[in-house]
This record gives structure tokens, sequence and C-alpha cells, in this order.
């Protein structure tokens, strides 16, 4: 597992240097092909389902002054080691406000390489 942590630093290390950079190409260099995720607040009835292909770039742009953090509350392996199932919280500083989510993130093995096919986001606000 310990492979695997780094896998996830990695993961928001990239999107760190995203935020800076604005460009998606490190970021998507984790996730799967067939990404799904899902983001959800307490103000809508129906998480919003999006995939690999969704507009990051306009994320990016969208978010300045910005940083995302992770703490992962349980890390569990799955399909013989093949699979990861994480949960925790995400805090993202935008100009220097918090915004918090609950997250659970599915990480898969794809050609020997830790890439994320799921994630369900739902922000605390």
């Amino acid at each position: 597992m310990e492979q695997f942590q780094k896998r996830l630093n990695d993961y928001f290390s990239a999107w760190n240097e995203g935020l800076i950079t604005k460009k998606v190409e490190g970021i998507k260099s984790f996730m799967s092909k067939s990404f799904v995720g899902y983001w959800a607040h307490s103000g809508i009835d129906r998480p919003d389902p999006y995939d690999y292909e969704y507009d990051l770039e306009s994320v990016l742009k969208s978010m300045n002054h910005a940083e995302k953090s992770f703490e992962a509350f349980s890390i569990k392996e799955r399909l013989e080691g093949k699979e990861a199932l994480v949960l925790g919280r995400e805090t993202n500083m935008i100009n220097g406000e918090p915004y918090t989510a609950q997250c659970m993130f599915v990480w898969k093995k794809e050609s020997g390489q830790w890439m994320l096919v799921r994630e369900y986001i739902e922000l605390e606000r």
C-alpha cells in the first residue's frame, strides 16, 4: 500500500500544479479513460455526473489562488489488491476560504499503474 499512498499524494500534488498552471494533463494522467465522477451538495436532489472528458480546464481556470489538500480516513484494498477504496475529506482553499467535501475514491490497477476510476464528492456546505 506504500506505492498506492505515494500515488494518492502525487495525484493531489498534480491538482495543485494544475491550479497554478491551469493545465489538465498532469491531473488527467491519474485518471482511467473509464473514469466517472459524481459531485453533490445539500442543495441538489441528484449528484451531477462527469467523466474523463469533462471540461477540467474550465474548472482550473475558475479557481484562482487555490490549493487542494486531502486527509484519508480509510484506505481499503479490495479484489485481492487490484483496487483501493479511499474515504476522506478534501479541502479546497479558494481565495483564503476553505471549501470542504467528504469524498470516496475508487482506484484500480491498470497495466500495473494505480488509476482513478470513480469518485464521489459531497460538498459539506
